[in-house]
């Protein structure tokens, strides 16, 4: 079944209104974006949304009592849920620096779940 989708490109200030054609889940059609990237986001965005995933993760032996943490690349949209119960069960000591990685390959998505702060 065809099914048409608009959508605003959110990848530079001019904010394209761009209408996307899907026929069993495959983009067959995209108008209105005035560049590469946003017509690939508008298939991406379509197919399967993705996302940089923030948070927070317990930390022991530290200042705070939480530590931020950031996924170093996109996820998949649909598995935020997942990911963030997963996220939920971490407890990390401290010190940990900038960059830092929690956790390699979370959830089989090829991200890694990095520290976004330092502390000691």
């Amino acid at each position: 079944m065809m099914e048409t989708k608009t959508l605003v490109c959110v990848n530079c200030p001019k904010g394209c209104s761009i209408t996307v054609t899907v026929d069993q889940g495959k983009v067959i059609d995209i108008k209105g974006y005035t560049c590469e990237k946003g017509k690939n986001y508008a298939a991406q965005e379509t197919i399967r949304p993705m996302r940089v995933l923030t948070s927070t993760v317990k930390i022991e032996n530290a200042p705070l009592r939480v530590l931020p943490v950031i996924t170093d690349r996109e996820i998949p949209l649909d598995l935020c849920d997942k990911a963030m119960a997963e996220i939920r069960k971490l407890d990390v000591r401290a010190p940990i620096h900038v960059n830092d990685v929690i956790v390699h390959d979370f959830l089989g998505t090829g991200a890694d779940l990095v520290a976004s702060r330092s502390m000691k």
